[in-house]
């Protein structure tokens, strides 16, 4: 028994030093001042119009992002549950083998494809169609996002439907349901679990985001992400990043709660 425990050490020592420690120097900085006076003003710095601004665009943009990344996750993962296991297996690693690649330059691939003299503009140019500007938009961020974010939505769906057992639907067919009946009856609610965690671990990273707006939406678009990194790398002001980065925590523990009522055994997170 203690030879396990001493197992457990590693990960104690990468928790306690890599998250518990950092989070801890999260909330000293957002909750002092420069000379470690306690104060409340650089988590009030997001009531200023601009931070407010930032906040409310991250949130629409995310709440979009999530909606579009369910209705595309929903279908496919239905698909995937119906196939034998070595057809969903090669599906699934055809759609997570970008995952494989890093985030970064997979932002910076739907730059390239969508900047002003770009692969998408370049191909509409040969055929003489109107070319379209897409960059430094809020739709070229949605879209960075839907592309990132996607397989966070269809796993935990995807997971929760390949455990219904096929003996349910069929014993709702025997009684009389049709397709339609079957499925918002028995194969929704049964869903519920992987569609709430699929939309919390899609909605937070886009609501954080920082990278997919600084490359897709240029200078022009500032998100809450934005500017608590600016705060951080330009400004060197790590008090009102760390207040602005503690109201997003909301956020987060909100999420959590969230999973913690709807998905109790952990079927929607247990890829």
């Amino acid at each position: 028994m203690k030879n396990r425990k001493l197992l457990a050490g590693p990960y104690l020592f990468w928790s306690v030093s890599f998250i518990i420690i950092p989070l801890l120097m999260i909330f000293y900085y957002g909750l002092t001042d420069k000379e470690g006076t306690f104060t409340w003003s650089n988590i009030a710095m997001m009531a200023s119009p601009e931070n407010l601004k930032a906040l409310g665009l991250a949130l629409l943009l995310s709440l979009v992002s999530t909606l579009i990344c369910l209705v595309l996750a929903y279908p496919l993962a239905m698909i995937l549950s119906e196939k034998n296991m070595n057809q969903t297996s090669l599906i699934v690693l055809i759609f997570i083998l970008p995952m494989w690649m890093n985030f970064l330059l997979r932002t910076l691939a739907w730059q390239t494809l969508l900047e002003k003299n770009g692969v998408i503009n370049s191909i509409l140019a040969f055929f003489h169609l109107p070319q379209q500007s897409i960059i430094n938009t809020p739709g070229a961020i949605v879209l960075g996002m839907v592309y990132n974010f996607l397989p966070f939505m269809v796993l935990p769906i995807y997971n929760v439907l390949a455990k219904i057992d096929k003996d349910v639907i069929y014993a709702a067919r025997d009684l009389g349901a049709n397709e339609f009946q079957t499925f918002t009856q028995i194969i929704f609610p049964l869903s519920i679990p992987g569609i709430i965690s699929g939309i919390t671990m899609v909605f937070v990273p886009a609501l954080t985001t920082f990278v997919i707006s600084d490359l897709l939406g240029g200078s022009k678009i500032l998100l809450i992400g934005n500017v608590i990194e600016q705060e951080f790398k330009q400004g060197s002001n790590w008090h009102t990043g760390s207040g602005l980065s503690l109201v997003l925590m909301i956020f987060i523990i909100a999420s959590m709660a969230v999973i913690a009522k709807y998905d109790k055994n952990g079927e929607g997170t247990a890829f």
